[in-house]
């Protein structure tokens, strides 16, 4: 049986949370991912009360003991949805939980290290759509600038969470004015499928009741009925045209710069970045491209481990 990578290979450990899921990965300092995952996503302001600080301490041990199964990391590079900067008590249990020092671990924004996926410093902008969206462009001296990424409740327009607002708001709007429409949508038909049931009780409940990265998830239910329904086409549309804004912001502050569009709700349907280009200038470059920011964590992580 193949021995599990450990310590002495200098492996890095890569972690991407998320809203919506929680992915990580092994590298070793060459570059390559000799282990990869995913758990329940998790967001740094779970910190704010005493039950989603034992959600995430509860998620943490999860995800380290099956990266411990796989392979033992020296040093770790994590970025975290909603991280403002306090990271030491996060620090503290990821580094309890795989047997290192708290100098080992470093945290940061989520769109920091899916940045330097796409770019080096200095590089192009990068939009991101998760569960929410943000504009980000980290310039030469490694300053971060971003666009947008100011929450769900505010804003993150084009985001999975913005999409399924959009089609809830239009759904029960609709029911406003004409009780029982919802039967000939077929976004109203896949979307309550999603929450359980046509009345409002089952909408109430899930948008209230949900974390956000789990309402983000109806967001698949509006790109599932976008080439049968001109409303769901038309919300995807209009996230496209919002995710191009973020692009123009940083466009007008910093000059013309490639621009990437990246994250899982972006590659919903291509809708999203069909209205996205055609939002842009023509002299704009735009590419679409699948993120993977825990594998450029791990890399970035065993870069930084002392040789064994």
């Amino acid at each position: 049986m193949p021995r599990a990578p450990d310590v002495a290979e200098g492996l890095g450990l890569g972690i991407d949370a998320g809203g919506t899921r929680t992915r990580w990965a092994l590298a070793t300092p060459a570059g390559r991912i000799v282990a990869e995952g995913e758990a329940a996503g998790l967001s740094a302001l779970q910190m704010a009360g005493a039950e989603g600080r034992q959600a995430v301490r509860e998620a943490f041990a999860g995800l380290c003991a099956a990266v411990l199964a796989a392979g033992r990391p020296r040093r770790v590079r994590a970025g975290l949805t909603g991280f403002g900067g306090d990271g030491a008590q996060l620090g503290r249990w990821l580094a309890g939980a795989l047997g290192l020092g708290e100098d080992a671990v470093r945290l940061c924004p989520d769109i920091e290290i899916a940045y330097l996926d796409s770019f080096a410093p200095g590089g192009g902008y990068l939009v991101y759509a998760g569960t929410g969206s943000i504009g980000a462009w980290i310039d030469a001296g490694g300053v971060f600038h971003r666009a947008g990424g100011r929450g769900v409740t505010l804003d993150d327009g084009g985001g999975g969470f913005w999409i399924a607002r959009e089609a809830m708001r239009q759904i029960w709007r609709r029911e406003d004015e004409c009780p029982g429409a919802w039967s000939d949508s077929a976004l109203a038909a896949a979307v309550f499928a999603r929450v359980g049931g046509s009345d409002w009780a089952h909408s109430r409940d899930f948008i209230y009741g949900q974390q956000r990265g789990a309402i983000g998830m109806l967001a698949l239910a509006v790109a599932a009925a976008a080439d049968s329904d001109p409303a769901a086409h038309a919300i995807l549309c209009q996230a496209g045209e919002e995710l191009a804004r973020l692009a123009l912001a940083l466009t007008a502050r910093y000059g013309a710069r490639p621009v990437v569009l990246a994250g899982r709700a972006s590659a919903l349907h291509p809708a999203i970045a069909q209205a996205m280009r055609a939002a842009l200038p023509a002299s704009v470059g735009l590419e679409h491209r699948v993120a993977r920011p825990h594998h450029a964590a791990a890399r970035l992580a065993a870069l930084e481990a002392p040789d064994g």
